[in-house]
């Protein structure tokens, strides 16, 4: 072998490693706001911070514009998770839910599928790191108030925490309706697991807040 083909086979054995660690890293905003200092914070192990302040300031960066760009690639992102959880590819699962990330930090759904595939594969370090910001994300909602009237709503960003929140508690949507009569929020109209009929309220402000702030309304 030639001192020439070896340099190559070396080169390349150095190279794809570092394409995998590549895949695995969350991207860290650029951006010089509160929202990138949290996920920066977060990426760290830092998981002790006020969550409905970091869900808040992801509508404030300038991370939220582009995530918005990236709509489509965030929902073919998700679907292609649940085709990789199925198929048990724990490794794709994990590129994927922080590609999902890299896109918008406060996706409850990805931290929640990081926090299962680290525990499948036995990796109790970052199993516990992401259990946490999934439970910090997830309570920054539902610990607010109970839910059951628009005054004492559930507060959320996006309408993916709705429907994550609902699917988290069993319940199958009916209607969907506005309510304004204290406050500006989705009454949502279910049934439950076990067979009853339940409303629950989110609070949208924060939603309105985004579209406002992409122009769309």
């Amino acid at each position: 072998m030639t001192k020439i083909a070896l340099l190559l086979i070396m080169l390349i054995a150095r190279i794809f490693p570092l394409l995998g660690q590549s895949m695995d890293k969350i991207s860290i905003p650029k951006f010089n706001d509160k929202y990138s200092s949290y996920v920066k914070q977060l990426e760290a192990g830092q998981t002790s911070i006020d969550y409905l302040d970091f869900r808040y300031s992801f509508i404030e960066s300038e991370q939220f514009i582009l995530a918005s760009k990236k709509f489509k690639d965030h929902n073919k992102l998700r679907n292609q998770i649940i085709s990789e959880m199925t198929n048990k590819e724990y490794n794709n699962v994990i590129r994927t839910a922080k590609a999902m990330l890299t896109i918008n930090y406060t996706n409850i759904f990805a931290h929640k599928v990081l926090r299962q595939t680290y525990k499948i594969i036995g990796d109790s370090v970052n199993a516990s790191k992401y259990y946490k910001i999934h439970f910090g994300l997830l309570n920054s909602i539902i610990k607010n108030d109970d839910g059951k009237t628009c005054s004492t709503a559930w507060p959320v960003i996006q309408l993916d925490e709705e429907y994550f929140i609902l699917q988290m508690i069993g319940a199958k949507l009916l209607q969907q309706s506005t309510d304004t009569t204290d406050g500006l929020c989705d009454k949502m109209d279910v049934d439950t697991e076990d067979g009853e009929k339940r409303t629950y309220f989110f609070e949208t402000s924060k939603i309105f807040e985004g579209y406002r702030k992409l122009g769309m309304k």
